[in-house]
């Protein structure tokens, strides 16, 4: 890359604000990095197409079991047993067991919430074309 094309920190532009109040309002209602780190951990568990196949399959079937939800899936259980141990460590899903059978399902309404708005936003762009 030629010098003239590269501009050092020095040179760049300071942070411009147009509307203070406007960004001491939204500074003010930002969450702290603790929770954002944690949405972002939820996001990036949602991002990996085979949790979300549980989580999709849980949101249509109910509380599960392992079986079911990989033959629903058509995967193994072997990866839906990973992926519910890694959506579990998230409070994504809960489980329930019954002697040796282990049911599970989505943790609470705000996960079901969130794959409701995802799958209605996702939707959304199909129904315009």
């Amino acid at each position: 890359m030629s010098s003239a094309s590269y501009v050092t920190p020095a040179e760049a532009c300071a942070v411009r604000v147009i509307d203070a109040e406007k960004v001491a309002v939204v500074s003010a209602s930002l969450p702290d990095a603790e929770t954002i780190a944690e949405l972002a951990q939820v996001f990036a568990l949602l991002s990996d197409p085979g949790r979300l196949r549980v989580i999709t399959a849980l949101l249509e079937g109910g509380e599960m079991c392992v079986c079911d939800i990989a033959a629903s899936c058509r995967t193994s259980e072997s990866a839906v047993s990973h992926a519910l141990r890694l959506l579990r460590a998230n409070r994504v899903v809960r489980v329930r067991r019954a002697g040796r059978m282990a049911y599970y399902r989505l943790d609470d309404s705000h996960v079901r919430l969130l794959l409701d708005l995802a799958l209605a936003h996702v939707g959304h762009g199909e129904e315009e074309t």
